[in-house]
């Protein structure tokens, strides 16, 4: 990983919502026994990301017991996803991890016997099997609160899950933006930007031969497809753009696969080819708006042809590197999300390459 993070990543700008949306949410009690079944056979997910699983084998033998004692328990926070109807768990994984594990028998952080421990004496060092047969009753029928929220308009991206998320995503270590996308958005297009990070001369950039854990790597490409395929219909928040557009085209229907690949690969490799582990960094590090307008421009030259004159496509971009105007909209802004910074920049980098041969 870089010594330090890319600069100007969105996830560091303070964006407010311009928008509102239009959200049904209701209500649902759910007995344990239906709960793990729903899990089981997936139409009730936890999505994967970062911090995981984090409770020890006492904090999950407290909950267990609490559902035990009959004891209420804090609900949990369920997304219907519009075209599967599948329940995505937006808050609330510990808890159904934990009653998973133990009626499955085994505590999965440790691969030991799930047996309750520092419990009621009662149920200390018992199973789900070795429960008694009245206990295994009423833990089945405990009830676990769920809200469960889908979202109504707009109707094509799933966006406002991904803030819900965000805003419930407050123990712990904060999950960076592009790893809520990758619980709320997993599919074909996301699997596809993890295939493309993999890039040998994007690793080499970005200066790690290894995946960034935080997924800041990932989002860096991401936005360069999100502004070079709808660039003109930029609107800020950034967050709430990258959002839109891989909602949109999660299963790669909107841009197939073939055309992604073509657009992000022969744009990178022939970055590297001129500029080496150096690109896109000004300074010392890659810096973010510099990326995504360096990157569609010279996207934007490639429609026509190869360059065969890269010592002129390497004079055009070292000109640029020292331009006050491109630096005012780069490095030097702390408002690098902004719609006529964007376009600025952007429309900066199209003119300096394009007439190159």
């Amino acid at each position: 990983m870089p010594k330090t993070a890319p600069q100007n990543l969105e996830d560091s700008d303070e964006e407010l919502l311009t928008f509102k949306y239009s959200i049904t949410s209701y209500g649902a009690d759910y007995p344990v026994d239906s709960l793990v079944k729903r899990m089981k056979n997936g139409s009730i997910y936890v999505p994967q990301f970062q911090r995981g699983y984090v409770w020890d084998h006492r904090e999950a033998s407290r909950f267990i017991e609490s559902l035990l004692l009959g004891l209420p328990v804090p609900g949990i926070f369920l997304a219907k996803e519009q075209d599967t109807q599948k329940l995505l768990v937006i808050d609330g994984q510990q808890r159904l991890k934990t009653i998973q594990y133990f009626y499955d028998g085994v505590f999965e952080p440790n691969q030991r016997e799930f047996s309750l421990t520092k419990v009621a004496d009662e149920f200390d060092g018992l199973t789900y099997q070795t429960l008694s047969e009245e206990d295994r009753r009423r833990l089945d029928d405990s009830i676990i609160p769920a809200t469960i929220v889908k979202q109504d308009e707009p109707s094509d991206d799933n966006s406002s899950i991904y803030y819900i998320f965000e805003r419930l995503n407050t123990g712990g270590q904060q999950l960076k933006p592009q790893e809520i996308r990758a619980c709320i958005y997993h599919g074909e297009f996301n699997n596809l930007l993890a295939e493309l990070n993999y890039h040998q001369c994007w690793r080499d950039i970005y200066g790690s031969p290894k995946p960034d854990k935080r997924m800041r790597d990932q989002e860096m490409i991401l936005r360069f497809l999100a502004l070079y395929f709808e660039g003109d219909n930029y609107q800020k928040p950034m967050k709430g753009f990258l959002n839109q557009f891989l909602g949109q085209n999660r299963y790669l229907k909107k841009y197939d696969k073939s055309a992604i690949q073509l657009v992000f690969i022969r744009t990178i490799e022939t970055a590297y080819e001129v500029w080496g582990g150096r690109a896109f960094k000004p300074k010392n590090q890659i810096n973010a708006a510099v990326f995504d307008c360096i990157m569609v421009g010279l996207a934007r030259r490639l429609e026509k042809g190869l360059i065969n004159d890269k010592e002129s496509l390497n004079t055009n971009y070292q000109h640029l590197l020292k331009s006050q105007n491109f630096l005012d909209v780069t490095v030097n802004s702390s408002r690098t999300t902004e719609k006529y910074i964007v376009q600025s920049r952007l429309s900066q980098a199209i003119n300096a390459f394009e007439n190159v041969q």
